[in-house]
């Protein structure tokens, strides 16, 4: 007995309407996923042909050459770079980390949510507004106390601005991700709320709290504003935390303006070194990240 039931197919067809949008929207997503890689990759080829080119010992050993000079090097910058870096880290970690906790572990919701908000704004700050008001604190208070006047104290204490809100936020929110269920467990077995927070809660968010310390510190390594109002520039190898501080940032900025061939190829040399630097806070981050994975 033959069946009189119409021959139609249980799954859509090629050239249904729906298979056929999908496919349009799949291709349009792959088109603008390249578009928007596109001058990511265009200004890291550029800076890394023109910088590579530059390249050699010397820069990073020697100090800036007078402007008609050639060879010389950018040490003292790296230097500089390293030491008002760490001088931010140092700041802005501790504070950013303990402001995190008392966040998630110890405030009420209402301070919470006005801390959270405060700090989202303080994250869309201008970075030359954080420079102008550690100029405003740091440089003119040592001006007075007779000191100096612009240092890498300053630059450090600007960078550490911008620093601190990703670092709280981010710790915040490795925080929050971390489950309830450990937080009981601990609590049941007569841990106090501060051992709880220390030896629990702290090492399962580890991971993600490196990943933004390193991300905060990639993000300050190349700013140059806050560093014209703070540390200004120095051709000199950094003696002391309270004097002029030569910086990659501003030396590219100084250089690359410059009519001099030596200096212009100097900056890109810089701007080499300094997506490097951001490479490799990049990756120290996604390797702990995969560390908490695994």
């Amino acid at each position: 007995m033959t069946s009189h039931f119409p021959q139609r197919s249980l799954t859509r067809t090629s050239t249904s309407p729906r298979t056929l949008f999908n496919t349009v929207m799949t291709v349009i997503a792959f088109i603008c996923g390249v578009l928007a890689l596109l001058p990511l990759l265009a200004v890291l080829s550029y800076v890394l042909i023109k910088g590579f080119s530059s390249l050699s010992l010397s820069v990073f050993t020697e100090l800036p050459p007078a402007p008609l000079r050639e060879g010389g090097g950018f040490g003292n910058a790296i230097l500089g770079t390293l030491l008002m870096v760490g001088i931010a880290a140092l700041i802005s970690i501790p504070f950013g980390v303990m402001g995190a906790i008392y966040l998630t572990e110890f405030s009420s919701g209402k301070v919470a949510r006005s801390i959270r908000f405060a700090t989202n704004v303080l994250s869309g700050v201008p970075s030359i507004i954080a420079g102008v008001f550690a100029y405003g604190i740091v440089v003119l208070t040592l001006v007075k106390l007779n000191l100096g006047s612009y240092s890498a104290i300053g630059g450090g204490f600007a960078l550490a601005i911008l620093m601190l809100p990703i670092i709280v936020r981010t710790t915040d929110e490795a925080l929050q991700l971390v489950s309830q269920d450990l937080r009981q467990a601990s609590l049941g077995l007569g841990a106090t709320n501060f051992q709880t927070v220390t030896q629990v809660v702290l090492p399962s968010a580890l991971p993600a709290i490196v990943t933004g310390s390193t991300l905060a510190i990639a993000r300050a390594a190349g700013e140059t504003a806050p560093l014209l109002f703070t540390a200004l520039f120095s051709p000199f190898w950094p003696k002391s935390l309270f004097e002029p501080t030569a910086s990659l940032a501003v030396l590219v900025y100084n250089f690359a303006i410059s009519p001099f061939q030596n200096w212009q190829s100097l900056a890109w040399a810089a701007s080499l070194i300094l997506v490097l630097m951001v490479l490799i806070t990049s990756i120290i981050a996604r390797w702990a990240t995969r560390q908490k994975v695994h």
